[in-house]
């Protein structure tokens, strides 16, 4: 299993963050190590002050595929779900400045949360998909699909030009604007359509 996640795929996140927009998708991959164990809390790492959540729509590849041509994409992927990328912001600020990869800063144990999967049957529109994620009772974001650069069968066709896509592998879609630091002590929630997904206090 290998977790490929995407950046700067909203706008308006990449406004907030003064970064650069691509011309294409950005790509990395946390290690399978990265994954949150389910009902576990999240401790904040020693190794940074600054860790902000972000949270992203999902999608659980079904079976393996090569150069995907987006029209077919879609027969690739049967489950949806919702999770936050874990981003440690001073270490990546500091990699980004010496031009060194992100690694550190994003696939550190614990740094992907994967919540409830559900078939993607359930969803009318997966281009059209409200998500939000609490923090303490308060929306903190709140993002739609339609807002994407690249929709989901766009990214599976990008990425499956340069990497071969197993089953059982996740990929986060990109993060919406809002992103913002964890404290000890909050508790966050997401909610994709409304149904919440994930939940976790952190220490």
């Amino acid at each position: 299993m290998k977790i490929v996640c995407i950046g700067r795929n909203y706008a308006a996140h990449i406004e907030e963050l003064a970064n650069e927009r691509p011309k294409d998708p950005v790509i990395f991959i946390k290690p399978d190590s990265a994954v949150l164990p389910k009902e576990q809390d999240f401790y904040i790492p020693d190794f940074t002050d600054n860790v902000h959540y972000e949270v992203e729509v999902l999608v659980k590849i079904c079976k393996v595929g090569k150069h995907i041509d987006a029209k077919f994409a879609h027969k690739y992927y049967d489950e949806v779900g919702l999770g936050i990328d874990f981003t440690a912001r001073d270490l990546q600020s500091q990699l980004k400045e010496k031009g060194l990869p992100w690694e550190k800063a994003k696939g550190f144990d614990g740094s992907a949360v994967i919540g409830t999967w559900l078939p993607k049957g359930d969803f009318k529109d997966l281009n059209d998909l409200d998500f939000t994620l609490e923090q303490n009772g308060q929306v903190v974001q709140n993002g739609n699909t339609n807002l994407m650069l690249w929709k989901i069968d766009e990214l599976i066709a990008y990425v499956s030009s340069y990497f071969t896509l197993k089953k059982g592998d996740v990929l986060f879609t990109g993060t919406p604007a809002g992103v913002g630091q964890i404290a000890a002590n909050d508790y966050l929630s997401g909610k994709l359509e409304g149904q919440e997904l994930f939940s976790l206090k952190i220490k």
